[in-house]
């Protein structure tokens, strides 16, 4: 018989309901035109520093880090803080590549990782491969989440099958309705419980065990009679697995679709570098989340056979809270699996859309359709992770997830490094990722999925590694090594389609004019002399008469975007054509205007018809969200 926690149940209602009608509430924050994907799936880019924070903070420690981080270190001890130092690397290499990611991205309007490597290296197939990649590095995670959520309920006695469905239910509907803006909005709320109960806990539950002297005593004890399979000190024999397991994860993380989708969604290049200093107080955090792990061994809980060691964390609030306040760290749990899986199936669905209809079925297809497309794959992509957790055994699930990072890691070398040199050939990139993703998938099969890391022989020296470190360190390899080989065969390496501007912020004026948005010259009537086509068409200032008219507009520091969507992702073909267009219809003039060849926008006579094109509607620059 079934013994449910009515108590405990009913708080987990109320505040899971309540923080379901926010995420529908939020389609009317800020809003925007939810048919274009550029507001669907980035929120129209305007996130300022606060709500990115608790965004990307969201979507970093997400309801599986809680129930794992605590599991592996009752399981296991000392290795399980491996997190810790991981979550401090991460953010000296967030310092180094996303501002740059997230300039060239602004500069050229992407969506996607898989974007900007179409347009860097010339490659639809390397594009392809990327985008794959990524949808199927995600699928694992969003399933790891529905996985937290169904051990949080388990714990209070419910039927997990209904439960799952009405949750996902609600997840899968907020999210078609209001996009990203729906997890950003709920991740405030998300991150604030989850903040209060891990506070709350580290306080509370030592109380109540007699003190840290004796949590730390109960985790010795049980070193003592479990020494090979658990240590409360890191032996010798696990630095190298703690250092890679560490230095792995740092460099596959910011690599995942989802977390870059919240890094985009942020209005400056500023934005992302204060988050860059801002986050590390969730590796704070993680560090008390971890010695929850530790009073679950001094509290001596009961596990849940089904779930073993991840059990701990769900089952000593359980024995350690009052029911209306385990309830609601359980709620809280929910809820930070939530967020992150609502991000998640949003960027694979921009994978999908951007990457893979748009580049092989329609390539015509308007802002419309792809993001009524994009809202139709982030439903598909829920209801097969939904799926997997119920279809498949847990333990199989879990284990899926150990190749994520070896999976997501082996983009790096085209995503990452890709910001810094296009000398990579296009091929040696496709062989890399092939030689990677064999490697690492090959590891974990021969560990029978019960470990991620891999002990290498050499010489008689036995070395365990994390399985995406030695699979990254193959990829590159052999991406070094055929890049001068490919290139002296004379094997064509495609045409790089960004420029060095491209990757730099520029300040206001220093970009090309969009006709649309341009600042008309204040006596339009008047011949202005000097302005000739070189100056119309080269990346530098406008002449000193256009200094006059943009004085009145506020000064940008940073720099001036295209407006997203303004740019569409085309092939060079495509673009030169396009270009070529435009520039004809701005040469056509009906009546030739003295002192300058190209008509200066909003300098026609009056009566007289613009002959500039016509751009997309123009974006939505209203105050950002701070």
């Amino acid at each position: 018989m079934i013994n449910v926690n009515w108590e405990a149940l009913s708080v987990f209602i109320v505040v899971f309901s309540a923080v379901a009608i926010l995420g529908f509430l939020a389609a009317k924050w800020r809003p925007g035109d939810l048919t274009r994907l550029q507001e669907w799936g980035l929120a129209g880019r305007r996130f300022g520093t606060i709500v990115s924070w608790f965004l990307l903070g969201g979507d970093i420690y997400t309801a599986y880090s809680f129930i794992a981080v605590p599991g592996l270190i009752f399981k296991s001890g000392a290795l399980g803080f491996f997190a810790v130092p991981y979550l401090i690397i991460i953010y000296p290499l967030v310092f180094i590549f996303l501002p740059k990611f997230w300039t060239v991205a602004r500069h050229r309007g992407y969506v996607t990782p898989a974007d900007f490597v179409r347009e860097r290296f010339d490659s639809s197939t390397l594009a392809l491969l990327v985008a794959i990649t990524g949808i199927l590095a995600t699928m694992p995670y969003i399933a790891l989440q529905i996985y937290g959520i169904e051990v949080s309920i388990a714990q209070m006695g419910v039927p997990i099958e209904i439960s799952l469905f009405v949750a996902f239910f609600v997840l899968a509907a907020y999210t078609y309705v209001s996009g990203l803006r729906a997890p950003a909005m709920i991740a405030v709320v998300k991150d604030m419980c989850i903040w209060l109960v891990v506070l709350v806990a580290v306080i509370y539950i030592p109380i109540k065990l007699g003190g840290f002297s004796n949590i730390f005593a109960a985790v010795h004890q049980k070193a003592v009679e479990n020494p090979t399979t658990f240590h409360d000190f890191l032996p010798s024999s696990e630095y190298s697995a703690y250092t890679t397991l560490a230095l792995g994860s740092a460099l596959a993380l910011f690599l995942y679709p989802h977390l870059l989708t919240g890094m985009l969604s942020t209005n400056s290049r500023q934005v992302v570098r204060r988050n860059a200093a801002l986050l590390p107080a969730y590796t704070l955090l993680i560090g008390l989340i971890g010695l929850l792990g530790y009073m679950a061994i001094a509290a001596h809980v009961k596990l849940s056979p089904a779930y073993g060691a991840n059990s701990a964390l769900p089952a000593l609030f359980s024995a350690m809270f009052p029911s209306w306040f385990a309830g609601f760290a359980f709620a809280a749990i929910a809820i930070g699996a939530l967020v992150p899986a609502a991000i998640m199936s949003i960027a694979a669905a921009n994978l999908f859309t951007r990457n893979i209809y748009r580049e092989y079925f329609r390539p015509a297809c308007t802002e419309r359709e792809e993001s009524s497309v994009a809202k139709t794959a982030s439903l598909v992509v829920k209801v097969g992770a939904l799926a997997f957790i119920l279809l498949l055994p847990s333990t199989l699930a879990i284990n899926f997830q150990l190749l994520s990072n070896i999976w997501i890691i082996q983009t790096l070398p085209a995503v990452f490094l890709g910001l810094y040199t296009n000398w990579f050939h296009r091929r040696a990139l496709i062989v890399g990722w092939a030689g990677g993703m064999i490697t690492g998938t090959w590891m974990v099969i021969a560990r029978n999925f019960e470990s991620s890391v891999y002990p290498l022989s050499f010489a008689g020296i036995t070395i365990p590694v994390y399985a995406a470190v030695a699979a990254l360190v193959a990829n590159l390899v052999l991406t070094i090594v055929l890049t001068p080989i490919f290139r002296g065969i004379s094997i064509s390496a495609g045409e790089d389609a960004t420029t060095p501007a491209d990757f730099e912020a520029q300040p206001l004026g220093s970009q090309q004019s969009i006709p649309s948005y341009q600042q008309p010259a204040l006596n339009p009537q008047k011949a202005l002399p000097g302005f000739q086509q070189s100056a119309w068409n080269s990346q530098q200032s406008f002449p000193d008469f256009q200094g006059s008219a943009l004085n009145s507009q506020p000064s940008l520091t940073d720099f001036q975007p295209p407006f997203p969507g303004s740019q569409r992702l085309q092939h060079p073909a495509q673009r030169s054509q396009q270009l070529a267009l435009e520039q004809q219809s701005a040469l056509n003039s009906q009546q030739p205007l003295p002192d300058f060849q190209q008509p200066f926008p909003g300098s026609q006579r009056p009566g007289q018809r613009p002959q500039q094109p016509v751009l997309e509607r123009p974006y939505n620059a209203e105050r950002p969200v701070r």
